[in-house]
């Protein structure tokens, strides 16, 4: 578990309507809820101040993710936008609908998270990625750190540690009755996860306080922000 590796994942690359995606994605959710993923991104976003006005979840999926944080976070400011930004057009009704219950305007955009990015219109007060960063190649990943640098004050992400614990988790999911797809995704995604300060490393310094550590038994968390 030295070495990140980088390599695709089934539910990358099938059909959004396959059953076996749909299975994969309703599992995620479990595995979410196992590692608590948006509880700690929810304390990062509220470490660095109020909650913010405008966040933008890049890597989105079907939008569950960001209702928990959302729920997480308490209630919402006046004028809550949240974005959910996905190159897939997977948004579930449920969680759009439980979104806005909570007070939070959804805006939904299917597009490839670097191109959104590039756009001065991507800028919002906060962003958020979770299990999203692991997919990018070093190179990449530096310019997708780049591009959230540019267009935020405050970045969290949470993804997975590299780490033979978590690769033992992994390799067990199938005891919580996840499927073939998501057992096979969650070793690779270990696989291609971080450790020690690698995604600081990467991260434009200049002008932000940068906090990189470990979460719980396999989450790996990065909080930057602007003073």
């Amino acid at each position: 578990m030295t070495t990140r590796r980088v390599e695709t994942e089934w539910l990358d690359v099938l059909p959004p309507a396959d059953p076996r995606a749909q299975r994969s994605r309703r599992e995620l959710t479990r595995v979410n809820a196992l590692m608590a993923n948006a509880s700690i991104v929810a304390r990062e976003l509220l470490a660095t101040g109020p909650v913010p006005r405008e966040i933008a979840d890049l890597g989105a999926g079907d939008g569950r993710f960001a209702l928990r944080v959302a729920r997480a976070l308490g209630t919402a400011p006046s004028g809550a936008c949240m974005t959910l930004v996905d190159r897939q057009d997977v948004v579930d009704r449920a969680a759009r609908t439980g979104l806005e219950a909570l007070g939070w305007r959804v805006q939904c955009v299917q597009a490839d998270v670097i191109d959104w990015l590039a756009a001065p219109a991507a800028a919002r007060e906060a962003m958020v990625a979770n299990l999203f960063l692991h997919h990018f190649d070093d190179a990449a990943l530096e310019r997708l750190l780049a591009l959230v640098a540019g267009r935020t004050r405050c970045f969290v992400a949470c993804e997975p540690r590299r780490s033979s614990l978590a690769a033992t988790g992994a390799r067990l999911l199938g005891a919580i009755g996840c499927g073939e797809v998501t057992r096979h995704d969650a070793l690779l995604s270990v696989r291609a996860g971080f450790a020690g300060a690698e995604l600081r490393e990467r991260w434009p310094a200049a002008g932000w306080t940068v906090h990189e550590r470990a979460r719980g038994l396999f989450s790996h968390v990065l909080r930057a922000s602007r003073a």
